[in-house]
């Protein structure tokens, strides 16, 4: 769904606990839908949209806008559903996060039903009640969801194209606005993606709101409750994790040997012969021969000949509580975060710190945006130099790694910002401002910047042009043309050289935007699809960004061509590349490490960077980015030797972080995935 890949890329939000589905009770009326139904969107506390929905009887049109950080959806919509609420049609019109074009399509005639997405046409034949999931509604559609299956006896329905879906009734809550003190009960869509939904509904079983830890969508007048709101959403989410953590965190109380393992080492950039590594609370006790005696009280788990990987940095994170726990399964043990909301950031840290929930380390970057139509609604959003200082100063005395620089920025403050930031002890990063330029960002005393297009778009924009919107993006088709021998971007890579300057690519979202195409599996996607559930197989067939225009598909695919090969030069001239993704990381990461091999780097330079190279980086390399005695046990457990074929860290079998051990194995299915791979036994410790 739309929504879903919004909140993704945009400010990667939090869901709801999920729970076994229970038989609901229907509030009266609660398939008809009120005749005017009004939404505020909300980002960051600010007001970047809206959703109008106008009902008579059965049918419903739906009007869907909002931009934050110059982009959003566009969607209008038409339905209408039978006397049990499933739809019986639905039109879906519009264009998504970053402009690619929707027409979606469904009809339901008696026991046939018949639909039209980005993945191509559809059909079933239906033999029981059944509810159509709209691949690019608005979240309007997940109050019409819970109504539907309030009506269904066990509160579960077949979905199509495929799965389940599942309601549970939550607490109810009582708000207050301009419409008077109203009741409202939440209620929990699981099975549409990986992650279960919220919805808020009244008593009349019309939808109130649509809520997480960063965003909210609320019934007209009733904004001021965005912030408590939000707040309670965070905690439904840390419920959920705290179940799953306390289910999935294996904590062994005494040292754990990890046996019959090779190791990779990132210094030598090869693996090992076979060790046995003791870890002992959080710490690698030792790096034994394999064949060394246990010691008494010892738990014990035999690696099988498999490799021991240490934990991997994703350097460009906008991590939520669903994100971190995937993460963590996928092998990423720390996360850089790039942009947040800080308070709601803060209080995830700290509970993945006590071990209530689980998650990477997390490395803190300050968001600072300027003030402007297209402004994206995160951190600090200042109108001055003196404020912008005062953001530089906010983010110093918390104990962050860096500032980030957004896209809205008044170039004329940004070498004071830089200024005072190294003057406090933290790098600068960040996007490059709208009407400047790559060139003048290395100039004000930049130390990396944040996304290849950033890097090159100086060498095919036209003065004036304007990229705190889709410009930023759809900018790309011109590389083509590009001579990447010609001095401008020659002098650019010669700033990247002489002052030592890194660059965070983020070469899987550009992969992303030029390469995937409605109906086509986007080439990241094509080693995990058949794992992942119905919502996100969907996706991954879905373009992110419009080609029909004449000529527009072969310019885009050629400017990841040329992405690719500036990457190449980059590395060529020793400029140091930081991997992230910008797109939750987790299995996107495993894909941005792969694409590195097409700017040549082998696996073992990716893996070495992915680890104690970017420890190093950050400061971090005398603790973690090796599995050394002594450092903290930060790796994760594979069958394969990932020196010959990098793809072979997809499929995990054990995580060990903090002192506990995860299976993946045990983790996927709380997001409707199968497993990649099972899990090594952990033999408990024998009293001694």
């Amino acid at each position: 769904m739309i929504r879903t890949l919004a909140l993704a890329l945009a400010l990667s939000a939090t869901t709801a606990l999920a729970a076994p589905p229970i038989a609901v009770t229907a509030p009266p009326a609660a398939v008809t839908a009120p005749p005017s139904e009004r939404f505020s969107v909300i980002f960051g506390g600010k007001n970047v949209g809206h959703l109008n929905v106008d009902s008579a009887g059965n049918r419903s049109v739906i009007d869907f806008d909002y931009k934050n950080n110059g982009r959003g959806p566009t969607m209008q919509e038409t339905l209408t559903v039978d006397a049990a609420g499933l739809p019986t049609s639905w039109t879906v019109d519009g264009t998504t996060t970053f402009g690619s074009k929707v027409s979606e399509r469904f009809t339901r005639s008696g026991a046939k039903a018949s639909w039209t997405d980005s993945t191509g046409k559809g059909g079933a034949k239906i033999s029981q009640p059944s509810l159509y999931i709209a691949q690019n509604a608005s979240a309007w559609a997940t109050g019409l969801y819970a109504r539907a299956l309030m009506h269904d006896a066990d509160a579960s329905l077949p979905a199509l194209p495929g799965g389940t879906v599942s309601l549970k009734k939550g607490e109810t809550l009582a708000v207050n606005g301009a419409g008077g003190p109203i009741d409202i009960t939440r209620y929990t869509v699981s099975g549409l993606d990986l992650d279960p939904e919220d919805v808020l509904l009244d008593a009349t079983g019309a939808m109130f709101g649509y809520v997480t830890p960063n965003f909210a969508i609320l019934r007209a007048g009733y904004e001021g409750e965005q912030t408590r709101l939000r707040e309670i959403a965070a905690k439904w989410s840390t419920d959920r994790f705290t179940q799953i953590q306390a289910r999935a965190a294996h904590k062994p109380g005494a040292p754990l040997r990890i046996a019959n393992v090779r190791l990779f080492d990132p210094v030598t950039k090869a693996l090992t012969g076979l060790r046995s590594v003791v870890v002992h609370g959080t710490e690698i006790a030792a790096v034994e021969p394999n064949d060394s005696p246990a010691t008494p009280g010892e738990a014990h788990i035999d690696g099988e000949g498999g490799t021991l990987v240490p934990g991997m940095y994703e350097m460009h994170g906008h991590i939520s509580q669903d994100s971190a726990l995937l993460n963590l399964a996928a092998g990423i043990t720390t996360v850089r975060d790039m942009g947040n909301d800080n308070e709601v950031l803060a209080g995830m840290i700290d509970r993945i710190e006590r071990g209530t929930i689980a998650g990477p380390r997390v490395i803190r970057g300050g968001f600072i945006e300027g003030k402007s139509p297209f402004s994206a609604n995160n951190g600090f959003v200042v109108d001055s130099e003196a404020k912008a200082l005062d953001a530089v100063r906010w983010y110093a005395s918390r104990g962050y790694w860096a500032i980030k620089i957004y896209n809205s920025m008044n170039p004329a403050y940004v070498p004071a910002m830089v200024t005072e930031a190294h003057r406090l002890g933290l790098k600068v990063m960040g996007h490059v401002p709208a009407f400047s330029s790559a060139d003048a960002m290395l100039d004000a005393g930049y130390d990396e910047i944040t996304h290849i297009n950033q890097f090159m778009l100086g060498w095919v924009l036209k003065p004036g042009e304007d990229t705190r919107q889709l410009l930023r993006l759809t900018a790309l088709k011109r590389l083509p043309g590009l001579d990447l021998n010609s001095a401008p971007v020659q002098h650019t890579i010669g700033l990247m050289v002489d002052g030592k300057r890194a660059i965070d690519p983020t070469l899987n979202i550009h992969e992303m935007l030029t390469q995937n195409r409605d109906g086509t599996i986007w080439p990241g996607a094509t080693d995990i699809y058949d794992h992942m559930p119905i919502g996100w197989q969907r996706g991954a067939r879905q373009a992110m960004i419009d080609t029909s225009a004449s000529g527009d598909d072969a310019a885009y695919r050629g400017a990841f061509d040329q992405i690719i090969k500036t990457v190449a030069l980059l590395r060529e001239r020793g400029v140091f590349i930081v991997f992230g993704t910008d797109t939750g990381g987790s299995f996107s990461y495993h894909r941005e490490l792969e694409l590195y091999q097409k700017a040549g780097f082998t696996p073992a330079e990716i893996l070495a960077r992915a680890t104690l190279e970017t420890a190093a980086y950050v400061g971090q390399g005398a603790r973690l980015g090796s599995i050394e005695k002594g450092k903290l046990a930060d790796f994760f457990l594979i069958a394969g030797d990932p020196v010959k074929d990098l793809k072979a860290i997809k499929a995990i079998r054990m995580v060990v972080k903090d002192g506990a051990v995860y299976f993946p194995s045990e983790i996927y299915p709380d997001f409707g995935i199968k497993p990649f791979a099972t899990a090594p036994k952990l033999v408990a410790a024998k009293p001694e």
